[in-house]
């Protein structure tokens, strides 16, 4: 008798204060689950609906082995497709099975890819600081560390609050000056590089908060700092200016990590416009699809550099770890460390050491959840404010 779905859970937590989203999928063979990650920090609730009332009913009876047909399935079952709550909902069933996979099999995730490539994942980590002397302290405590990658921001995204210009009646938010960043940030990297020399890889983050004509004009400014590279420069709605950046400057470009749809990663992949492809694998529908974008970015010396912030649980970060083993095109993790209420929560959490992520030898993506101690971190429920951005007349900006 195949193996069956038998029940889809979900399990909302806040281990850290961030909402991680936990897809646990039981199945007919006793003891037997998988676990996938479909955290969308800031819609927890449309992500949860949506696997109780709409995935689940449809999975449930049949079999999990058939990883790549219900991956299919729950990408067309409601028509419209590939936006964030959808392809997060689909993620982490995605993932679960995959997990489900390595268990029956007895073997990590990352030998059903094809086998490691290398023994760790090389990861770069992030780092601020409220002037530059506490930014560079900061960023040698890494160092110190083994790290050999450091994101380098200066003031949080954005560059920190804006002086205040506003005008009156205008609308309170998270407000910041888009040419007061850009040259904070440049002063705050030429500082870190001169004292650090080239030894050390720096990294940075614009978060599409620029203009794309402003973005060009950053992006010449910074490329005598040889950074490795330079992060979400254009919002996905500016791309087709990607071509004026590339003609200014030799910077790699790392790009993806909103993207929803294919159509916004391919051609960016086959025309090689960008070098690091930064997708976020909840946001582009879980380990399924990321692996054929790893596989077409090998075809066009594309690397791969999967989001891996704070709001991704240690299931999602072990299925990053998982495909970065397997894949030759690797280039980098992005990866924000565990804390001790997470490592209260998750068991087999990858480990981090001397500037490299190391899995576990475990079947399966390696990680699993005490639920007993998850509930004792219940998710915020505030209104996201960080997201609400403006800039120093009092009109919204991109986040």
């Amino acid at each position: 008798m195949p193996t069956t779905i038998r029940n889809v859970r979900v399990i909302l937590t806040a281990p850290e204060g961030i909402n991680l989203i936990v897809v646990k999928i039981e199945t007919s063979e006793p003891g037997l689950y998988g676990l996938g990650c479909a955290t969308f920090a800031y819609r927890q609730h449309s992500v949860a609906a949506l696997l109780e009332k709409h995935l689940a009913p449809l999975l449930v009876g049949r079999e999990v082995a058939r990883i790549e047909e219900l991956w299919q399935l729950m990408n067309v079952n409601a028509y419209w497709r590939n936006g964030p709550e959808l392809n997060n909902a689909i993620s982490g069933v995605d993932m679960a099975l995959w997990d489900i996979k390595g268990k029956q099999a007895g073997l990590p995730v990352y030998e059903l890819l094809g086998g490691k490539v290398r023994e760790a994942a090389a990861v770069y980590r992030h780092t601020d600081g409220r002037d530059l002397a506490e930014l560079l302290d900061r960023v040698r405590g890494f160092q110190a560390e083994g790290v050999r990658h450091v994101r380098v921001q200066f003031g949080w995204y954005g560059g920190g609050q804006a002086e205040d210009h506003r005008p009156e009646g205008a609308q309170a938010g998270a407000y910041y000056d888009p040419r007061a960043y850009t040259r904070r940030v440049l002063q705050a990297l030429e500082h870190v590089r001169g004292a650090v020399g080239h030894e050390l890889e720096l990294l940075h983050d614009v978060h599409s908060r620029l203009t794309p004509a402003l973005a060009v004009d950053f992006a010449k400014e910074v490329e005598p700092l040889r950074l490795f590279f330079l992060e979400d420069i254009l919002a996905p709605e500016d791309l087709d200016w990607l071509e004026n950046i590339r003609r200014v400057t030799t910077t790699p470009l790392a790009i993806g990590e909103l993207f929803n749809h294919p159509r916004e990663w391919i051609p960016l992949i086959t025309g090689r416009r960008m070098d690091f492809m930064r997708m976020h694998l909840s946001q582009m529908g879980g380990l399924t699809p990321a692996r054929k974008a790893a596989i077409l970015g090998e075809l066009h010396g594309v690397r791969t550099a999967w989001h891996g912030p704070g709001d991704l649980s240690p299931v999602g970060h072990a299925a990053n770890l998982h495909l970065d083993l397997a894949s030759a095109n690797f280039g980098i993790q992005e990866f924000s460390a565990f804390g001790a209420n997470t490592r209260a929560v998750f068991t087999g959490c990858p480990e981090l050491r001397a500037g490299y992520l190391y899995p576990n030898a475990q079947p399966g993506l390696g990680v699993d959840i005490d639920e007993t101690a998850a509930a004792k971190f219940p998710c915020d429920e505030r209104v996201v404010e960080w997201t609400q951005v403006r800039v120093p007349d009092g009109s919204l900006g991109r986040p």
